[in-house]
């Protein structure tokens, strides 16, 4: 049987690139569906994430012209994730499965009938996993690498060069929505739900037109975001710290008694200046990634919506005058 199949992107100030998206994946979806990969029933789902340009504008217009195109609208902007989530729970209950890509032609577009195929044969999450990073800078390439690599080394089960470019099948994402957190990183979200998985190999091209939505700062948070909700080692290297220097302290005690009492103690300023300095910066350090925690820990007692819906745009699926 045909599956019904969504496919959710979420948009924050994309008027640039929606027109040529938006016509790809048309063309797109009219040869999976004339190969019988996706049934009559499966949708282009854009989720505006409080977008201060035409965004909105064009998708409404989309979904008058196009009978591929829905679009739900959020109340603000509540970033990259939340909109992603949205956009995932609101086809949940229309589709046989859900594939999430981003707006602006990075993800490859032909590797969607792979997605579908491995869905078909019995998967529930099927991952979309970059071959190479060549149109990446050197310093993002690094960055990145060296992110996933970081998030393995403290034990966060997440794919090695995997974005958010996946399908998951209802019953994916049925699990997905017990997930309650407001602190959401989906990408080591999905893999703690199991079932049968796979992965399509693909080359990222590069973003088709406007200005990337993940700058160095946003880039940073969100790596900080994916540790601090995944791992506590970061608590347990201080507790390790700690320990440290407290050893040393004591070896250190220990000289300092052994010197005056043997008459080899001088004076010193550097060393009290710098030991002051060391462990005043360790503290800070320490006490830094201690608010992290405890601040994600008052995000999540608050139990804020992680989303509002101001409207959604339903499309039956012929074409509208």
């Amino acid at each position: 049987m045909e599956a019904t199949v969504y496919f959710v992107i979420p948009c924050y100030n994309e008027e640039a690139v929606l027109p040529e998206t938006t016509r790809r994946m048309t063309d797109k979806l009219n040869a999976m569906r004339a190969a019988g990969l996706i049934g009559e029933k499966s949708r282009i789902l854009y989720v505006d994430d409080g977008s201060k340009d035409r965004t909105w504008e064009l998708v409404s217009q989309f979904n008058r012209e196009n009978p591929w195109v829905e679009g739900v609208k959020l109340s603000h902007n509540r970033g990259h994730q939340h909109a992603l989530l949205c956009g995932l729970m609101s086809a949940m209950p229309r589709c046989d499965a859900a594939i999430s890509m981003d707006a602006d032609l990075q993800d490859d577009i032909d590797a969607l009938d792979q997605f579908v195929k491995k869905f078909q044969e019995g998967c529930d999450v099927v991952y979309g996993v970059r071959n190479k990073r060549d149109t990446d800078t050197w310093f993002k390439r690094t960055t990145a690498e060296g992110f996933y690599k970081v998030m393995q080394l403290l034990g966060v089960d997440v794919v090695f060069n995997h974005a958010d470019y996946r399908l998951m099948s209802k019953r994916a994402l049925e699990a997905l929505s017990e997930y309650r957190e407001v602190n959401l990183f989906l990408r080591g979200i999905v893999p703690l739900i199991g079932y049968r998985s796979d992965y399509v190999y693909y080359d990222r091209h590069e973003r088709f037109a406007g200005e990337s939505k993940y700058p160095l700062k946003k880039m940073l948070s969100f790596a900080l975001d994916g540790i601090t909700s995944f791992s506590v080692k970061p608590l347990k290297l201080i507790s390790n710290l700690g320990i440290l220097i407290s050893v040393l302290s004591i070896l250190g005690l220990l000289y300092a008694l052994i010197s005056y009492f043997a008459g080899w103690a001088v004076t010193g300023w550097t060393a009290i200046v710098c030991s002051i300095w060391l462990l005043g910066g360790l503290q800070m350090l320490c006490l830094g990634v201690v608010g992290g925690y405890i601040g994600k820990i008052y995000s999540e007692v608050k139990a804020r919506p992680r989303y509002r819906v101001e409207e959604y745009l339903e499309n039956p699926g012929e074409k509208k005058p």
